[in-house]
């Protein structure tokens, strides 16, 4: 799935998963930190988990908090990090979800840099 060129400018929904994954991912210094949006409006944010016995990307972190809650769906997802694609692991968890929600790739100034559709 190629990525695109983010738009113009965000709407502040999507702005607001933006800020949600950069304060995740400030607060712990994790390699990443991402949130999602519900389709009820509900947002999950998360970081990287890297422990001996388990290790997720922010995004899935995010998308199974999403889930766990009874999210039956996302609007969009965003991810903070340095990478210059987001994982095919991340964009799967959201896929699992919903299949046609954009997924945000923003650096650590959340500035947007990609979208995936």
């Amino acid at each position: 799935m190629a990525e695109q060129a983010p738009p113009q400018e965000l709407d502040a929904e999507d702005a607001k998963i933006v800020t949600l994954a950069r304060s995740a991912r400030a607060r712990t210094g994790a390699a990443e930190g991402a949130a999602v949006r519900d389709t009820d409006g509900r947002t999950y944010a998360a970081c990287t988990v890297e422990l001996p016995s388990l290790r997720l990307t922010a995004l899935q972190v995010a998308v199974a908090t999403a889930a766990a809650s009874g999210a039956e769906g996302l609007e969009a997802a965003a991810v903070v990090t340095d990478a210059a694609e987001v994982s095919a692991d991340s964009v799967a968890a959201v896929r699992d979800l919903t299949a046609a929600a954009p997924v945000l790739r923003a650096d650590a100034a959340g500035e947007v840099r990609g979208v995936l559709r």
